[in-house]
C-alpha cells in the first residue's frame, strides 16, 4: 500500500485527538453556507451542497449547525467568502495545495505564507505544483455494505473509473465531472458514504525521512488549524520502517 494512503490514515487519527470538534463543525457549516449561497439551497438541486453536507455528517456535524447554514445563506446575507487555492513546497519539496474559503484574502494568503515559512517550505505561485496532481472524485463505504464484487459492479455501472477494496473499506474513484452522478447512484444504492469529496491526487510523489516527515506534519496540523483552511493535499510517502516510528 502507498505511503500516501497509510499516511491519511495516521493523520485523520491525529486530528481527531488534537482538533477541537467546534473548529471542524464551523469549517463544513462555512462550505454548506457557500455553497447553498452559490447555487439552489435545496441539496437534491445543487450537487455541491449535497457534497458538503455528506461530508459534515459523515464528521458529525450537528444537525441544527447544518440546517443553520443553509437558512443563512437562503437570508441572502451573512459573510462573503471567495474560494482561494494556494501552492507551495514543504520540507525536502514536498508538493502542497491548500484551498481556502476565506473573506479577507491579504489575511489568509499572509498566514498560510508564514506558516510554509516556518516549516521549511515556500508558498509558490498559482500553478507551481498542481501539474503534480490530478482531480479526482472520491468516495469511501465501510466493507460492510457490500462486498467488493458487488461494489465494483454498481460503481462501475454508475461511471466510477476504478474500486478499491479492503477489509476495512471500499473506495471508488472517479472522474471529477462525474461525481455527481457516481455519488447519487451509490447512496440510493447503499445510503450515505463515509466521506464524498473531489481531492487533489498526486500523480509524482516524494519520499520522507522521520525527521522531514514529522516535520511535514506540523505543516499540515498548523494549516488545518487555520480558520479559512478548508483542505490541504500533498504529495509525500513514507516507508513502512518511517511509517511505523510516526504511528508509535
Amino acid at each position: 500500500m502507498a505511503g500516501h494512503s497509510k499516511f491519511k490514515n495516521i493523520m485523520h487519527r491525529k486530528g481527531a485527538q488534537d482538533k477541537k470538534r467546534a473548529k471542524v463543525f464551523a469549517k463544513h457549516a462555512r462550505e454548506i453556507f457557500v455553497a447553498a449561497k452559490s447555487g439552489m439551497p435545496d441539496p437534491d438541486k445543487n450537487p455541491r451542497l449535497r457534497t458538503a453536507i455528506l461530508a459534515a455528517r459523515a464528521v458529525n456535524t450537528p444537525k441544527d449547525n447544518i440546517e443553520r447554514a443553509i437558512k443563512k445563506a437562503e437570508g441572502g446575507g451573512g459573510e462573503s467568502y471567495e474560494e482561494v487555492r494556494y501552492e507551495g513546497y514543504g520540507p525536502a519539496g514536498v508538493a502542497v495545495i491548500v484551498e481556502a474559503l476565506t473573506d479577507n484574502r491579504n489575511r489568509t494568503a499572509s498566514e498560510v505564507r508564514s506558516t510554509f515559512t516556518k516549516h521549511g517550505g515556500n508558498l509558490g505561485e498559482t500553478g507551481s505544483v498542481g501539474f503534480m496532481f490530478e482531480r479526482r472524485g472520491l468516495i469511501e463505504y465501510p466493507a460492510d455494505v457490500a462486498d467488493g464484487d458487488t461494489m465494483f459492479e454498481v460503481a462501475l455501472e454508475a461511471g466510477a473509473e476504478d474500486v478499491s477494496s479492503s477489509d476495512d473499506s471500499h473506495e471508488i474513484s472517479c472522474a471529477p465531472d462525474d461525481f455527481a452522478a457516481v455519488r447519487d447512484a451509490l447512496v440510493e444504492k447503499f445510503g450515505d458514504a463515509q466521506e464524498a469529496r473531489l481531492e487533489w491526487k498526486p500523480t509524482t510523489t516524494t519520499e520522507l525521512d522521520e525527521q522531514s516527515a514529522n516535520t511535514m506534519l506540523k505543516l499540515i496540523d498548523v494549516l488545518e488549524d487555520n480558520d479559512d483552511v478548508q483542505t490541504v493535499s500533498s504529495n509525500f510517502e513514507v516507508s513502512d520502517e518511517v511509517l511505523a516510528k510516526l504511528s508509535s
